[in-house]
């Protein structure tokens, strides 16, 4: 008797719809053949593996989740094809690493034309290759599978005296994926939503949880819980908890300070679910309430970041919410007299000069989706005039809004901010008629974090 899988994924239409709407793109091409693997197990140490976290662009086309799986893709003018390549089922393997579903299992809950044993690849993909009009195929990503490709294709190229014809045009598959994936079906954007609200949840309970004297990595546990509480598999990506000047750190993830009274925290954390990110950031203060000093610049991000929200619609260009917010934030530090106005200059010779760059130096967002920062062009294919434009928003994809200030310890900086990064990110999904922000939910405002942490 075999083992019974955790859960049982269905053969939803929408694998079987992307493959057959990639199969569409290879058929406009002249057609031929697509090899799409998913990502290897990787050893942490000795025999021991990390998590096994399939490839984004294979999981997107099949909803599989095993190691040591391929999908090929055959489309030509008389004949589509879905193949799987997988393992094969092993009962004494399965007591050890979990249920197995093997080939007819797979073939049958994935919706596949076809499957067969992983250790058939190199017998199978000559034949499939044999007389293809292009390979579809993304090279250096998985190197054991570059050189398997290149045997199969040797093996090809073998038999020319017969007539038979290996690819002689390759084409990089993930770009064609990539454009897919940047627009969002029903079923992606439900399970963003609900990743987007564990996520949420999560940020409240750490607001809930901190006090001066903890450490940040007592708040990522709390995270952590909140996340595996609410079904989510894993984080999307390492937490930032970073405390005081620690959140003036961009990528910081060493979450061993203590906090202390007076500090703000910014936490940057959203959980995966069922293979989508959210995204999330939050600054909140240790002890509940936002000094004078720490509110005011509070309330200069948050107005930044509702200025990019109104350029988050269909036809805006995807910089534009970055321009609008940069506008905001760099009066902001004109105002408060983190840029002095006698060397900095207007707010146009701030934003010309990039002197709001000493306090907010990244972009105001990306792309969401199955990666954390996910694929996609943000340019036109087309330049216009020296440079291709950012392209224009449209329905279905999401993006993250996530504007920041960062002041450390400087001459001529006004003191009272020294030490202080605040930064709010939400994940917004472009409808047709503007956006939802997926995080909603989440406290953001002085008054409904303050509210949140009175709550605990």
């Amino acid at each position: 008797m075999s083992l019974s899988p955790l859960s049982t994924i269905p053969a939803l239409p929408c694998y079987i719809s992307r493959r057959q709407q990639l199969q569409a793109q290879m058929l406009a091409q002249g057609g031929g053949v697509a090899v799409i693997p998913t990502a290897r197990e990787l050893i942490r140490n000795n025999d021991n593996t990390f998590p096994f976290r399939h490839d984004s662009h294979f999981y997107y086309l099949s909803g599989f989740n095993e190691p040591e799986a391929i999908i090929v893709l055959v489309a030509t003018a008389d004949q589509q094809q879905a193949i799987l390549f997988c393992r094969e089922k092993n009962p004494e393997r399965e007591i050890w690493d979990g249920f197995r579903y093997g080939p007819q299992a797979a073939e049958k809950e994935f919706g596949f034309d076809a499957a067969y044993p992983i250790d058939s690849l190199a017998e199978k993909l000559p034949e499939l290759l044999a007389d293809a009009h292009k390979l579809f195929y993304s090279s250096a990503m998985e190197p054991h599978i570059d050189e398997q490709l290149q045997q199969s294709l040797q093996a090809v190229r073998a038999k020319s005296r017969s007539g038979i014809r290996a690819p002689a045009i390759t084409v990089d598959v993930r770009e064609l994926i990539d454009e897919m994936r940047l627009f969002k079906d029903a079923t992606e954007i439900a399970l963003m939503q609900r990743a987007a609200s564990i996520s949420g949840m999560a940020h409240a309970r750490a607001m809930r949880s901190v006090q001066p004297g903890k450490y940040e990595y007592e708040l990522e546990a709390e995270l952590l819980h909140e996340f595996r509480r609410q079904g989510a598999q894993s984080p999307a990506y390492g937490s930032i908890v970073a405390t005081g000047g620690n959140a003036c750190i961009l990528h910081y993830q060493s979450n061993q300070a203590q906090i202390q009274d007076g500090d703000l925290v910014l936490i940057d954390a959203g959980c995966e679910y069922d293979s989508y990110a959210s995204d999330i950031t939050r600054t909140f203060p240790a002890n509940g309430k936002f000094s004078t000093a720490q509110q005011r610049l509070y309330e200069i991000v948050l107005a930044a970041q509702q200025a990019a929200m109104d350029c988050a619609r269909p036809g805006s260009r995807y910089m534009d919410g970055h321009h609008a917010a940069v506008r905001v934030l760099t009066q902001g530090m004109l105002d408060t007299g983190l840029l002095d106005k006698n060397k900095a200059g207007s707010l146009d010779d701030a934003i010309s000069s990039s002197a709001y760059r000493q306090f907010y130096m990244h972009g105001t967002g990306h792309w969401l989706g199955l990666d954390v920062h996910d694929v996609g062009n943000y340019r036109e294919n087309e330049k216009v005039g020296d440079e291709k434009p950012y392209r224009l928003l449209q329905t279905g994809m999401v993006i993250t809004i996530e504007p920041g200030i960062y002041v450390r310890p400087a001459e001529g900086v006004p003191q009272e901010y020294w030490n202080t990064g605040i930064r709010i990110e939400d994940d917004i999904l472009i409808t047709a008629d503007g956006h939802l922000n997926l995080s909603r939910d989440t406290p953001k405002t002085v008054a409904e974090i303050e509210a949140e942490m009175r709550r605990h």
